[in-house]
């Protein structure tokens, strides 16, 4: 895998963004949640598992905190390895032009969804948000467990399966004028 770089403006270099080296014609979708640790990561490993070659998946987030261990776990159980996959930080030049292309953006939470860099020339945004499994298992009682902690990481990587499994529709509906 190779990763696409070219300057900044101000001739800093850009971080980059992993590419494939694929047909220049398979869509780009960027995940994008606040920590770039749990929802985005499992959207980015199930478009990978369920739609390659034909999507390459990205994510990113608006405050990355590294990937959520028990993330990783779930999506492990469910058969799909995210354990290579890093936290990183969205950045505005993924969408200028000469750079990169992303033909879709997905904001998989609120926070994400408001905070959200504007892409140009009109790449379209959608809003899909899922319940942040971290903040629901905080909340669970000591009755509940590890394991009722764990029911509420499946459930939102379930979802987020049946979600990322009708993405080649979205993009064709994204894509029609």
């Amino acid at each position: 895998m190779t990763a696409v770089r070219q300057p900044r403006a101000d001739g800093s270099p850009a971080p980059s963004i992993p590419r494939a080296g694929s047909p220049i014609d398979r869509p780009r979708v960027l995940f994008l949640c606040t920590g770039n640790s749990c929802r985005s990561q499992m959207a980015e490993g199930w478009a990978r598992h369920l739609h390659a070659p034909g999507i390459e998946a990205v994510s990113a987030g608006t405050h990355p905190k590294g990937v959520d261990p028990l993330a990783v776990r779930v999506m492990a159980e469910a058969g799909v390895d995210i354990s290579g996959q890093t936290s990183k930080l969205v950045d505005p030049a993924w969408f200028a032009d000469g750079y990169t292309r992303v033909d879709l953006v997905v904001t998989l939470c609120d926070a994400a969804a408001t905070a959200c860099p504007v892409p140009p020339r009109g790449i379209p945004v959608h809003h899909a948000p899922f319940d942040d499994p971290p903040a629901l298992a905080a909340a669970c009682t000591s009755d509940e467990g590890h394991d009722g902690r764990l029911a509420h990481y499946c459930r939102v990587r379930d979802e987020i399966r049946g979600f990322v499994a009708e993405l080649p529709g979205l993009l064709q509906r994204k894509r029609s004028p």
